[in-house]
């Protein structure tokens, strides 16, 4: 899970505000946990450790160096992860939805691409989404040598298996999994 960003247009840690409870990094660490044996959560290199949920296998893994962007977090998640398939969500993405979630596994499972994303009108959205680990870091290696760092140049270079919004709105009709946390006013959604 991504959440070494510096939260700049939130103005101070998103990911320790309290939203329905809990700091909003518990809420996908806890949905993750749900169908993952091992969360991997990628920090930033000079920030302290915060405070994670009990009961669940976290592994932290830390940014190379500081404002490289979130291909370049990834990569180095990627590395600690011990599985073929990586489900890749984003620390302030509080409201995924634990069936979404499954549907992308199932589809990465059942195919044979390099990665599986939700449809969003014309594109689709880079996370949450699930790549082929071995696959998936080799190809982000290479963008990072090339300057790029965007989630999406890693999603445009793989084969990806988009899962139509009819389906996974099916799963998720309120469009949730998608919601992410940009501003202190979207704590209220």
């Amino acid at each position: 899970m991504l959440a070494g960003g510096t939260s700049t247009r939130f103005g101070r840690d998103k990911l320790a505000e309290p939203y329905r409870g809990s700091p909003l990094l518990h809420h996908p660490i806890l949905r993750l946990a749900e169908v993952c044996d091992v969360v991997v959560v990628i920090l930033a290199p000079a920030v302290d450790e915060p405070p994670m949920p009990v009961g669940v296998p976290i592994r932290i893994v830390r940014d190379p160096t500081e404002a490289e962007g979130p291909l370049a977090g990834l990569h180095e998640g990627l590395l600690a992860v011990t599985t073929d398939l990586a489900l890749v969500a984003g620390g302030d993405m509080p409201d995924l939805r634990t069936p979404v979630l499954l549907e992308l596994l199932r589809v990465a499972d059942d195919s044979l691409v390099d990665a599986v994303a939700l449809a969003e009108g014309e594109r689709f959205r880079p996370l949450p989404c699930v790549v082929r680990a071995e696959r998936a870091v080799d190809v982000a290696h290479t963008l990072l040598h090339t300057g790029r760092r965007a989630l999406r140049d890693l999603l445009d270079a793989l084969r990806v298996a988009v899962i139509d919004e009819v389906t996974w709105q099916a799963l998720d009709p309120e469009r949730r999994t998608l919601f992410d946390v940009d501003e202190p006013p979207d704590l209220l959604g």
